[in-house]
């Protein structure tokens, strides 16, 4: 089954939008929804992430292909200044401390021994009833699990939403869950379509190859690096050695921005990495943890404003390797 199959089976079990499961956004939607997610990337050797199909695509994404925006759930003329606010950052350092000090972070073991075929991700979905033009932010936890005979499994659990409009809400770190399974997919074996079956090795090789074999070009921007492990994170859990590898191919490839210290929306302390798209479309910032070196975390925002995205608007927020006690 490939991303896109398995998007639109997860949806169809989830149903979160109450518009026609046919409706689609009109042109102007479609176009601003398209470039967010597929952004100016160069002529790839094959498609692997989902294109966005409807109002409620993005609620159970994750879980299928790690691609996810709030915007696309909006309808035209609906208001987007309910989207999260933005993390704040502060004490920038050098992007070589930063790497540096998750580096050092990374040589005290942490769990996974070996790469394992599973994620597990917070985010946030924005759902409008088209009818009533009530609209809520939704928080979700999905964690997605699949074998070496491409079987798997997809679970969504709905977090509490609340108003687009509750800046306090916007701005919490908590999240809590409702326990209502918005999703379940089991799939049977061969119905997953992944890019690389066999757990990817250590070396910086092997990890370059992983990221190139999920559309990763052989010479990347740092944005590039950065699109490559969302797309390797809606799969694997890798192991720490693995992730100081993916660290130093984002800060060879040039053009990345160290933040400084923030606090993610679970609570957990991390470091912010910038990159902008090569069109200056959106940039994403790269969370990296300050107590395990690991990536756990990315926040997208738009940077021009089109008619349809406020610039400033954040589209995306994901969390990845939700602690077991945070979880629902």
């Amino acid at each position: 089954m490939s991303d896109t199959a398995l998007l639109e089976r997860v949806l169809v079990e989830a149903d979160p939008a109450r518009t026609p499961r046919d409706a689609q956004p009109d042109p102007r939607a479609a176009a601003v929804r398209d470039r967010i997610v597929t952004l100016t990337r160069a002529p790839q050797r094959r498609r692997r992430r989902a294109r966005m199909t409807g109002w409620g695509a993005g609620l159970t994404a994750v879980a299928a292909s790690a691609a996810v925006a709030f915007g696309v759930l909006v309808p035209p003329g609906a208001a987007v200044a309910g989207t999260p606010s933005p993390l704040v950052f502060e004490e920038a350092g050098s992007l070589s401390d930063t790497v540096a000090a998750a580096e050092a972070d990374l040589e005290v073991f942490t769990p996974p021994a070996e790469p394992e075929r599973t994620s597990r991700t917070a985010f946030w979905s924005y759902n409008v009833e088209v009818d009533t033009a009530q609209a809520e932010i939704v928080p979700q936890f999905a964690t997605f699990t699949w074998n070496a005979d491409l079987s798997g499994e997809a679970v969504a659990i709905d977090g509490e939403p609340y108003d687009p409009t509750d800046a306090v809400a916007n701005g919490e770190a908590e999240v809590r869950s409702t326990g209502e399974v918005a999703s379940h997919v089991v799939l049977a074996p061969g119905e997953f379509d992944a890019p690389v079956v066999e757990a990817p090795g250590d070396a910086g090789a092997d990890v370059r190859a992983l990221l190139v074999a999920f559309d990763m070009p052989e010479d990347p921007t740092a944005f590039e690096v950065v699109t490559a492990i969302t797309s390797v994170f809606g799969q694997w859990t890798l192991t720490n050695a693995q992730h100081a590898e993916l660290l130093a191919l984002l800060e060879d490839a040039g053009g990345a921005e160290a933040l400084g210290m923030s606090t993610d929306r679970l609570g957990r302390p991390v470091a912010g990495i910038r990159v902008i798209s090569a069109d200056g479309v959106v940039r994403d910032d790269l969370l990296v943890s300050r107590d395990t070196g690991r990536i756990v975390g990315l926040e997208r925002t738009v940077l021009k404003d089109d008619g349809v995205f406020p610039a400033g608007a954040v589209v995306d927020y994901r969390m990845w390797e939700v602690d077991e006690e945070a979880r629902p």
